[in-house]
């Protein structure tokens, strides 16, 4: 296996097994890809996920390890996604009730004539299933993108893109909660804008610098060299003064590392990852990690989004920094598209070296990748027509809370806690118009028996009354509120031309 030092002196292994000459091309399905994060999902049922094209379904057997399959049923091609996860540990087929064991082997056709008959026609490869290699690692589940037992061993040949630092048990690693997001956008788009630190203060104004003051020149250092299986870095310099270094290293196919080394020791690291799903579309999964000091102290985190928060707030927050460059992204990949022809360098303007390392992606990319995805057969290879309904692109809930258990368990206690605070509110109400209806009531009586002459209008409700009024009202803002929050869940819009 293959090694280099890297710019920090450490050594690192070469992800690939055989001689650099022997690659000349990227071979986009002979890899792992990070498809899901295992703790968002719910184990109890299938879900469908896309890769490279392909449909498959993703659900967890018996023994508690999830499983890969090519999303159809052999019998009459009904998509497995739709099924069940059964008490035993397999998989069943809603359409006509076909089980699978973990390894895509058909176990019952229950509209067999007997025994005999069911076990000879289970005993067909046809029955199979289409199985692709899984595991877990850090948290994530990566799929490798071939199927078949060729495929099982080839995919023991290969690391996933794992975070090294994540791998250490000196506990100087300290890893922040794992996002998920579909974007609307391809994966090389997506790879192309984490390549690109200049439009940070800029396009994430208010979150992440200022767009006034924050757009400042700076060069981008190769730091290792292109090549087909490791991909490359750069090095940004000037830094800020409390930054030692900063890299942004890709690593082939879907795995973009920025490392931010300060001056004290500690390492902030944007862990970035995009699977290619279908054309015009990505899955992007990322989180921070801190590296400690040697005196164990860590470095500030990336704005709030490094603050301390429960897992399901910092998804939906997500949406503040991902929308703030979704839609142009979205725009910009049909543009290119349009006028590029093919060669992507002919089609823009890049004369600052902030650039370089999106042009070096887009050369990996022409060069050592074949140019572009190489999208499964079948699959429609043409980019989705450009989305003019804004509320479309800026959908949460289809691209990311629907298919997430911990944002969808929170979701429901808001909506709980909304209910209460309503139903609280009209209590509050209710309990201060008795009150004050039975003190007008008194008072009246007392007027009846002195004989005087009054107006329910002169008397001042109780204090008493006041505390309900103040309740219910307080109560109904709370229930507004956490209303509007629980949007967050739905969509988040956005647009620069209010974002002062």
């Amino acid at each position: 296996m293959a090694t280099e030092i890297n710019l920090q002196g450490n050594i690192r292994k070469s992800n690939s097994n055989f001689p650099e000459e022997e690659e000349k091309i990227f071979q986009w399905t002979k890899q792992w890809y990070p498809v899901a994060v295992v703790g968002f999902l719910d184990s109890s049922r299938p879900h469908a996920m896309q890769l490279l094209g392909k449909n498959l379904v993703l659900w967890r057997d018996g023994s508690g390890k999830w499983r890969c399959f090519e999303d159809f049923c052999p019998h009459r091609l009904a998509p497995l996604s739709e099924g069940r996860v059964e008490s035993d540990g397999t998989l069943m087929c809603a359409y006509h009730a076909w089980r699978f064991d973990s390894e895509g082997k058909c176990v019952s056709i229950p509209q067999s004539k007997d025994q005999q008959t069911e076990a000879k026609n289970c005993s067909n490869p046809k029955s199979c299933a289409v199985a692709y290699p899984t595991q877990e690692r850090q948290g994530l589940l990566w799929v490798w993108a071939e199927a078949g037992p060729q495929a099982q061993v080839e995919s023991q040949l290969r690391t996933p893109r794992i975070v090294p630092e994540l791998e250490d048990d000196s506990g100087k690693a300290v890893q922040l909660s794992w996002n998920v997001r579909d974007l609307p956008y391809g994966w090389d788009f997506f790879m192309e804008n984490v390549s690109d630190p200049a439009h940070v203060p800029v396009s994430h104004h208010g979150i992440i610098g200022n767009r006034y003051k924050d757009a400042k020149y700076y060069d981008m250092i190769r730091v290792r060299e292109m090549s087909t299986q490791e991909g490359f870095s750069f090095e940004i310099t000037p830094v800020d003064p409390s930054i030692e270094q900063a890299v942004h290293d890709f690593q082939p196919p879907c795995h973009m590392r920025i490392v931010s080394t300060s001056k004290d020791g500690g390492k902030l690291i944007l862990v970035l990852y995009a699977t290619p799903t279908r054309p015009g579309w990505c899955r992007h999964i990322g989180c921070q990690v801190l590296v400690k000091n040697e005196a164990g102290k860590k470095p500030k985190g990336l704005g709030f989004f490094g603050l301390p928060m429960p897992t399901w707030l910092g998804h939906i927050l997500g949406s503040l920094f991902l929308h703030q460059d979704l839609v142009f992204l979205h725009y910009q990949e049909k543009i290119i598209a349009q006028r590029s022809k093919g060669k992507w360098l002919d089609a823009v303007y890049t004369p600052n070296p902030q650039d370089k390392m999106v042009i070096t992606f887009r050369q990996w990319l022409e060069k050592r990748a074949g140019g572009s995805i190489p999208w499964a057969s079948g699959c429609n290879s043409e980019l989705p027509h450009v989305e003019r309904d804004k509320q479309k692109l800026f959908d949460v809930w289809t691209t990311h809370t629907q298919n997430c258990k911990v944002c969808q368990d929170a979701l429901k206690n808001i909506n709980r806690l909304t209910v209460l605070t309503y139903v609280t509110a009209a209590l509050c109400l209710c309990l201060g118009v008795i009150v004050d209806a039975r003190t007008v009531a008194m008072r009246s009586a007392i007027a009846v028996m002195e004989q005087t002459r009054t107006s329910v209008f002169t008397f001042v409700p109780p204090a008493e009354f006041w505390w309900a009024l103040g309740g219910a009202i307080l109560f109904a803002v709370v229930g507004y509120l956490l209303k509007k929050f629980s949007r967050l869940f739905y969509v988040y819009e956005f647009e620069h031309a209010h974002n002062d």
